[in-house]
């Protein structure tokens, strides 16, 4: 079944006066969402306790929660120290996951660096192929893991990107974050032939099984000639993407993913009008 929900609490989750993340499974159900994605993009500073007392909460509202991974990984970094530093990130977002109950752990592949593109992807590879093997050794491999698309062009995360990664093995299932994909691709997505042609590449690339259920971050974004600059609402007039399109596109191919708001402050609401436009079609 598609799912809807927020990346982190919306600003009317404090403006009403709820403080703790576990308030958040209420908040997020009373909208009739489905989902939250709870994000350690600045670090995991998140005790065992604690992670059980969210995970508890979540699951009695019956709201599936997934994690971020903290944003400075880096799979791509020469340095062999630095990159066990991002072993370490994606594994400790995992255990947390798991102490929450929850099944899916997004993650940033790579910057390129001064490295060339080829140089910095096929790094990124084999180091995914360690990941692999440490996810196996750690027995978390009932976990989805799913490398993002990233919206700077200096970023390594394109969708052919992505689609060779998920190829490594069934562990990693994509992220696709649409306003990425656009800020990227400089306004990219604006017909239902545009997003069906990137999902029926991705269908075709890894099969329907694995796309079924992949995961989704939408919002629109503000870009540059260098690509994403910053989150935006859907108020914005002037960027994209729009989601009716792709709601659209969802249906006609029986996807049901997990579509994630990252709206600026606004994500709840945003997860709500997206809930909302999908079941209208």
């Amino acid at each position: 079944m598609i799912q809807f929900g927020p990346s982190g609490n919306s600003q009317s989750f404090f403006d009403e006066g709820h403080t703790h993340t576990e308030e958040a499974a209420r908040y997020v159900k009373e909208r009739g969402l489905d989902c939250f994605e709870y994000s350690f993009g600045r670090g995991i500073m998140l005790g065992e306790s604690k992670a059980i007392s969210i995970g508890e909460a979540f699951r009695e509202q019956g709201v599936e929660i997934s994690v971020h991974a903290p944003y400075f990984i880096n799979f791509a970094n020469p340095d062999d120290e630095m990159a066990a530093k991002s072993y370490n990130y994606v594994l400790g977002s995992a255990k947390a996951l798991k102490l929450m109950g929850g099944n899916r752990v997004v993650f940033h592949p790579a910057s390129q660096g001064k490295d060339t593109r080829e140089t910095a992807v096929l790094r990124t590879v084999e180091r995914l192929k360690v990941l692999r093997d440490y996810i196996y050794l750690n027995d978390m491999q009932n976990l989805l893991f799913c490398p993002e698309t990233m919206g700077k062009t200096a970023q390594i995360g394109t969708v052919e990107e992505i689609v060779t990664f998920c190829k490594i093995d069934p562990v990693y299932t994509p992220c696709v974050d649409f306003g990425h994909v656009n800020a990227r691709g400089q306004g990219c997505l604006k017909t239902a032939d545009d997003y069906r042609r990137l999902l029926e590449y991705m269908i075709a690339e890894l099969g329907y099984e694995r796309m079924k259920n992949f995961h989704v971050h939408f919002s629109k974004i503000m870009y540059g000639a260098k690509g994403e600059i910053k989150h935006l609402t859907f108020a914005d007039e002037v960027y994209g993407p729009k989601f009716a399109p792709l709601a659209q596109v969802l249906r006609e191919l029986k996807l049901e993913p997990y579509v994630v708001s990252e709206g600026d402050g606004t994500q709840a609401e945003e997860a709500a009008e997206m809930k909302r436009i999908y079941e209208s079609l």
